[in-house]
């Protein structure tokens, strides 16, 4: 299929669109990775930088799909968006999130567009409909975490218009740090 001529639509992932999702291509590229420098020098002083670094090579990065976390997502009190073709209704990408309300945030935890497909917008939309599903359940803020070596989702936050606002240096499964980017939605 021509990505110049690609006509999809946003919808609520069902429980057979899992399958789907997990067959697409969650891999990326990236020359970057975000370093952090802590000192701890005082224990009445923290100082801590983040900075883009240059890799030697590009590396071949794959995210961790993960299928219970899209399975946790079908209830209607957390959000699974698909991005499907008009035609075929093949599935393109996915987004899921929870919704918090006694902080009222909503957390992206995958944003995901098969390989072929990027570049098309996919993601952008998915966004947009994924801030539109936060408003209606009265979320003030959408927060995304993301891997330091995820430098393409970094800049795709930044173009998005979420701002970074904070880390936690073993938020996942794996004891990676993840960076946070979010943005007030009201």
């Amino acid at each position: 299929m021509s990505t110049s001529s690609l006509h999809f639509l946003i919808r609520d992932g069902l429980e057979g669109d899992v399958a789907a999702c997990m067959a697409l291509d969650h891999s990326y590229e990236t020359d970057y990775v975000w370093q952090v420098f802590i000192e701890r020098d005082d224990p009445s002083y923290h100082q801590i930088n983040f900075q883009t670094e240059r890799l030697p090579r590009t590396m071949d990065v794959t995210y961790p799909a993960n299928e219970r976390r899209i399975r946790l997502a079908l209830p209607e009190t957390h959000g699974f968006l698909v991005a499907a073709t008009q035609d075929s209704g093949d599935i393109l990408g996915y987004l899921t999130l929870r919704s918090d309300p006694s902080l009222q945030h909503v957390f992206v935890h995958d944003i995901v567009v098969d390989r072929p497909y990027r570049r098309n917008k996919i993601g952008a939309r998915l966004m947009h409909i994924a801030r539109r599903w936060a408003r209606e359940r009265d979320a003030e803020r959408m927060l995304v975490a993301l891997h330091t070596k995820n430098y393409p989702g970094i800049l795709f936050c930044q173009a998005s218009g979420l701002a970074f606002c904070g880390y936690n240096e073993r938020h996942f499964n794996n004891q990676d740090m993840a960076l946070f980017f979010g943005q007030t939605l009201r």
